[in-house]
């Protein structure tokens, strides 16, 4: 039977996506962070003062949950909010900023684990197609 729904993208996407998330999530529990988290995370590093409407582009996620994200961030005393005219700008922590190298390792070693199964250029490939194919539907929404 489950050769019946091997064809279809939607099927085999979700099941890439929830076997990707367990793992993603495996890796990430010695932070305490989901792997969403540590995307916003590491967007804020790289553009302090970043916009939530930008942090959603930029994670594909929708504004509420941008908001919700950041809040609880911002508990955990990872980021802060700083309001400029009618802006909302997110900055990282000292202590979000301390945890940026332990978040690169966790993606590392994610990456590690899934190349070890995949083999390494199946793994960028699969990457690449999939960023494309996302990027491509996207367009036509």
């Amino acid at each position: 039977m489950e050769q019946y729904f091997c064809g279809c993208l939607y099927f085999t996407a979700n099941h890439l996506a929830r076997l990707m998330n367990k793992m993603a999530e495996e890796e990430f529990v010695q932070l305490g962070l989901s792997p969403t988290y540590a995307f916003l995370l590491m967007a804020v590093h790289d553009k302090p003062g970043i916009t939530q409407t930008e942090l959603s582009n930029t994670l594909h996620i929708a504004p509420s949950t941008t908001t919700r994200f950041v809040e609880k961030l911002e508990v955990k005393k990872l980021v802060e909010r700083k309001n400029e005219g009618k802006l909302t700008l997110v900055y990282l922590t000292e202590k979000g900023a301390d945890i940026q190298a332990d978040i690169k390792v966790c993606w590392k070693n994610l990456y590690k684990r899934y190349a070890d199964i995949l083999g390494e250029e199946t793994a960028k490939q699969l990457t690449n197609q999939t960023y494309l194919a996302a990027t491509e539907l996207e367009k036509h929404k």
